[in-house]
């Protein structure tokens, strides 16, 4: 892997390659799947999206094969994956790498219902477990 490729433990995407990855998340797909399944939604030609998928496959975030004359894509990386690293990317720039910063901006401006806190609590909860 070359120095400038992420890892596949920190790759962060455009809104664009998400939707794209999301549904390579479903599953192996053609270019032809991949722009009928965005069409409704982006109405992205078939030139756009295999040049996403092909970029995507540069950067590591998927793989392709080949069956007669038709490319099939599939993810390498998890939404996971992607999700911690761009979280990760947010609380560095916007919250000085503060992720409590990011949880009371969360809290503060009401975008947490009660029953998400709860959530939050029972994770807490269960990562003091976890620790020795």
């Amino acid at each position: 892997m070359a120095p400038t490729d992420p890892s596949p433990d920190d790759i962060a995407l455009s809104e664009l390659q998400l939707d794209v990855m999301r549904v390579l998340w479903r599953g192996e797909a053609s270019v032809a799947d991949v722009a009928a399944a965005l069409a409704s939604e982006r109405g992205l030609a078939h030139t756009t999206v295999a040049t996403l998928l092909t970029r995507l496959a540069k950067r590591g975030a998927v793989a392709q094969r080949r069956d007669g004359r038709v490319l099939y894509y599939r993810a390498l990386v998890t939404e996971p994956q992607v999700r911690r690293t761009m979280v990760g990317d947010l609380i560095q720039s916007l919250f000085r790498g503060d992720p409590g910063a990011l949880l009371a901006h969360l809290v503060s401006e009401k975008e947490v219902a009660p029953g998400d806190l709860e959530r939050v609590r029972a994770l807490l909860a269960g990562a003091k477990a976890d620790k020795p």
